[in-house]
């Protein structure tokens, strides 16, 4: 969420566009104003709602840079907590959805949401980007929406090309951005269909495998 972004570029004083909502939102910093957003077509989205509430999964459903759910439980507290974020309860989501929501998000047990993920892939193909953040989130989003799409934006609006972009991943959801980058760059502990299509792999993040290559990419050209 931009919300959740935004204290991070305030502190790192960044006020370049910044990609959001796993490449749904393109913000800027300064103003808040959403520059790109691919949110999912209302009609689709309630549809997804109630197939997953048919499912027994709690769904996060994001409208206007707020968090609403159906009722607040132990999952909704725990990613309120983790975001450091309010969290609204509406009841019924597919009935409370009056606009189209920028994406949503279930959370569950990892070995559990694979198996939903393959069967929510086989109903929406094509009709909704599905992919896992972090292993015990799955995410739904517009089908025009990927990291990569986000970036691709940010780069049009400030002038630099594919070849000439280093991007880093760790999770499934950011396949795209490193296959669309010149250079991809995979730290150690990543998903493993991030390793496959990375160009490099550095030390993992408990390391700071991220920081170790962009100053060494930084003192190269010192």
């Amino acid at each position: 969420m931009f919300r959740s972004v935004r204290p991070y570029l305030e502190t790192a004083g960044i006020d370049d566009p910044v990609v959001c909502y796993q490449g749904a939102v393109v913000a800027d910093p300064a103003t808040g104003e959403f520059l790109r957003h691919q949110p999912i077509p209302l009609e689709l989205a309630r549809e997804t709602v109630a197939v997953l509430d048919e499912e027994g999964f709690h769904v996060n459903c994001y409208v206007d840079d707020e968090l609403y759910v159906a009722e607040v439980n132990p999952e909704a507290e725990r990613y309120a907590r983790f975001q450091h974020l309010p969290v609204h309860a509406v009841g019924n989501l597919a009935a409370w959805l009056s606009e189209p929501p920028t994406k949503l998000v279930t959370i569950g047990d990892p070995d559990v949401l694979d198996g939903l993920e393959a069967r929510m892939k086989k109903r929406f193909a094509r009709r909704l980007y599905i992919s896992k953040s972090l292993p015990y989130f799955l995410e739904f989003a517009s089908p025009e929406v990927t990291k990569a799409s986000g970036l691709a934006f940010v780069a049009q609006q400030v002038g630099f090309a594919p070849e000439r972009t280093v991007a880093f991943g760790d999770g499934e959801n950011d396949v795209e951005l490193l296959d669309w980058a010149g250079f991809g760059v995979a730290v150690a502990n990543a998903h493993g269909r991030v390793l496959e299509v990375a160009d490099w792999v550095c030390p993992s993040a408990e390391v700071e495998g991220v920081a170790q290559v962009m100053d060494a990419l930084l003192d190269s050209r010192a």
